[in-house]
């Protein structure tokens, strides 16, 4: 039914006619629904803004239901393998993770384990690592936008990461005060437009901190309407500062995505990999870059085609 759906909408150019409630209130809720919404944004009459809402809502319920768990169990597990201490003080010494790291060092003259290696308690702090999604907002990307909205959301209800959501056309708009509800996040999104990519590189730029603990996933076909040696230096610049850095030409179940091969394989000269990534592999792959693998290598691994 939603692909029937979604066919009619494209084929008969009826776009227009998800502004009307009455249209609204039959059509089967999904994410391309959502992002065709998106996309009229300010083309919906205010009297049906409520009903256009609701349509919303019910996919971002759908896919919080969905996506939560699995990302906060990966993103937080990954966070507490890495902030664990190795050879802590004596009264920082986690005893029984210790004590089951050696088992195989234990000495049965003795009847006792020879800790070769110490393992303290996790570090207490208000956020290990911080994490930038970074979208383009051209028309094409509606449904990776949504996808990236769910998934900034979660990731900002954890307290151990600090989240921000940064998204560009020509000009760039941070929407990180919106996280908090995903389907404000998304109505703050104007698809459709030109793209500007050095200009949000160069914002994120401006309000990375700590380099060394920071994820920047950039959501982008890499097709760039202004400046492309600017944009190539940027990315040089933040590789080169220590950020974790993710290109993503999709981030949604679509299949392969159409992008900037030319820019895909500067990026590659840089070890920065792109490919498109689907929601299910999402969570593996955040908590793959925080705790700083390879992501080259974890893509060769978990994702069909990657450059």
């Amino acid at each position: 039914m939603q692909v029937i759906q979604r066919d009619a909408i494209k084929r008969l150019h009826i776009d227009s006619l998800l502004t009307e409630k009455e249209m609204l209130a039959t059509v089967v809720p999904d994410v391309h629904l959502v992002a065709t919404l998106m996309s009229l944004g300010r083309a919906i009459p205010e009297k049906n803004k409520d009903m256009a809402r609701q349509v919303v809502r019910k996919v971002v319920d759908d896919l919080l239901r969905k996506l939560s768990s699995p990302t906060q169990q990966a993103v937080t597990g990954a966070l507490n393998r890495s902030a664990r201490r190795r050879n802590p003080r004596y009264n920082e010494i986690d005893w029984k993770t210790t004590i089951l790291k050696n088992l195989k060092n234990y000495q049965p003259q003795y009847k006792t384990v020879i800790p070769e290696v110490r393992i303290g308690y996790a570090r207490k702090c208000k956020a290990l690592k911080d994490i930038i999604l970074c979208l383009d907002q051209s028309g094409s990307m509606g449904t990776s936008v949504v996808y990236s909205g769910i998934f900034g959301s979660v990731l900002a209800s954890l307290p151990s990461v600090s989240t921000r959501m940064v998204v560009f056309d020509t000009s760039v708009v941070d929407l990180t005060d919106d996280l908090q509800d995903p389907v404000d996040l998304l109505f703050g999104v104007q698809l459709g437009g030109g793209t500007d990519i050095a200009r949000a590189l160069t914002y994120c730029q401006g309000v990375i901190t700590r380099p060394q603990d920071t994820v920047l996933v950039l959501v982008t076909d890499l097709y760039e309407g202004g400046d492309e040696k600017e944009m190539r230096k940027r990315f040089a610049s933040i590789v080169a500062s220590g950020v974790q850095l993710i290109v993503l030409p999709a981030l949604n179940d679509d299949g392969a995505p159409c992008y900037d091969k030319r820019n895909a394989e500067y990026l590659a000269g840089l070890g920065v990999p792109t490919f498109a990534c689907t929601p299910d592999k999402f969570p593996d792959l955040m908590a793959a870059a925080l705790s700083k693998q390879d992501i080259g290598m974890w893509a060769s691994k978990n994702i069909k085609e990657s450059h």
